[in-house]
């Protein structure tokens, strides 16, 4: 799982869990530069964990600290992240559908190259369903328009004076969820 999207609370109390259970030692002060937290949020977070069973606390002397996930805290690491790789597997469907749609237009509409402005998360997807609907496919750096082509903006990049009849824009479609 890629830590730079989790945000929310319950998230970061996941990223705590996850970061104790992978490490031996590790102090609350690293925990909250990893979660982009206060120190203060972050001793407030590992207190609501302890006292929901998640974590156990052990302390070594009177200023080290020693944390554990809980059976119960490894029970609840694996509930999160299927929750999370469920909605991203949803999230990949959604793209392909909606990326397929679009690209199946861009064809009816009697386009005959897509040219991708910019980079993007989902090209790949873009090149594949040009290739399945025999629709030239190029990266453009600069989005000029000519016949026969569709300037697609990726979800990074904001064009400028968008064409409305021979462009569109993949944030539209990413971010719809």
């Amino acid at each position: 799982m890629n830590e730079t999207f989790i945000t929310r609370q319950g998230d970061k109390e996941l990223q705590i869990l996850q970061n104790i259970h992978r490490r031996d030692k590790i102090r609350q002060r690293d925990l909250a530069v990893i979660a982009g937290m206060s120190l203060g949020m972050t001793n407030a977070i590992v207190k609501r964990l302890v006292k929901k069973g998640l974590l156990t606390v052990k302390k070594i002397n009177n200023r080290n600290i020693m944390y554990a996930v809980s059976s119960t805290g490894m029970e609840e690491i694996a509930r999160r992240s299927y929750k999370y790789f469920k909605r991203t597997v949803r999230n990949i469907v959604y793209y392909k559908n909606s990326i397929d749609d679009l690209i199946r237009g861009v064809k009816d509409a009697g386009f005959s190259s897509v040219s991708l402005v910019g980079q993007s998360d989902v090209d790949f997807i873009v090149e594949h369903f040009c290739g399945k609907y025999n629709i030239a496919y190029e990266r453009e750096t600069n989005g000029t328009a000519s016949a026969g082509r569709y300037i697609l903006y990726s979800e990074n990049d904001v064009p400028e004076k968008p064409e409305e009849q021979n462009a569109g824009s993949l944030r539209d479609i990413l971010v719809q969820i």
